[in-house]
């Protein structure tokens, strides 16, 4: 079964929304945006979502210590490396990790891409990440945009991966059947003035357990 993640969490309302809901996970960007949030009010948050629910911070070319106390201090699972992290923060990254009690920590990490061509998903071969999110390229905004890529791309994936980029209950099961991703993560159309809508959160993850 698909798994769902619904980033750019930011309120106790929205809170109550997915727990009514239960996506498997949800995503707190930590990195500017409209949706940004501090690390004390993602831990205010995360201490009440629902435990089944797996919680994944997004961050964008962040100092590895502030990526390490998002983990220890409880206010997600896992990091979401949405920038231009190289391969050296990574390997800094993963020993931080270990250092401070989390083993495995190539599993608490997804790296993201963003692709415009065959090209670009070559690179995520690159990755010691676990897990991968493969997102629609712009040249506006590192993510968040509300644009889909073409699909037909990805190919020769071994890894899992989360797809972003314009999913929404319109071509969510075109983006399951077309790219058969480990999950997707929708945003934006779930949103209605820039907030969380619990009728439309509800009607996506609706849709896709009905997959």
């Amino acid at each position: 079964m698909t798994k769902i993640k619904i980033c750019g969490i930011r309120s106790l309302d929205d809170v109550a929304i997915i727990n009514d809901c239960m996506p498997d996970y949800i995503g707190y960007v930590f990195a500017p945006s409209k949706r940004q949030i501090s690390l004390n009010t993602a831990i205010a948050l995360s201490a009440n979502v629902f435990s089944g629910i797996k919680k994944v911070g997004v961050f964008v070319n962040q100092p590895i210590d502030f990526l390490v106390s998002a983990i220890t201090s409880g206010a997600v699972d896992f990091v979401q490396l949405h920038g231009d992290e190289t391969a050296e923060y990574e390997k800094k990254l993963f020993a931080a990790l270990k250092n401070s009690g989390i083993e495995q920590p190539e599993k608490r990490c997804i790296r993201a891409f963003r692709i415009r061509n065959k090209d670009d998903i070559e690179k995520t071969k690159s990755t010691m990440c676990a897990t991968l999110l493969l997102d629609a390229y712009s040249e506006k905004a590192v993510g968040g945009t509300g644009e889909t890529f073409d699909w037909t791309l990805i190919n020769n994936i071994e890894k899992p991966f989360f797809l972003a980029g314009g999913i929404s209950i319109d071509n969510a099961e075109d983006a399951v059947n077309s790219a058969h991703p480990f999950a997707l993560d929708v945003s934006s159309s779930l949103e209605t003035n820039s907030k969380k809508d619990r009728a439309k959160v509800e009607a996506f993850v609706k849709k896709i357990r009905e997959l």
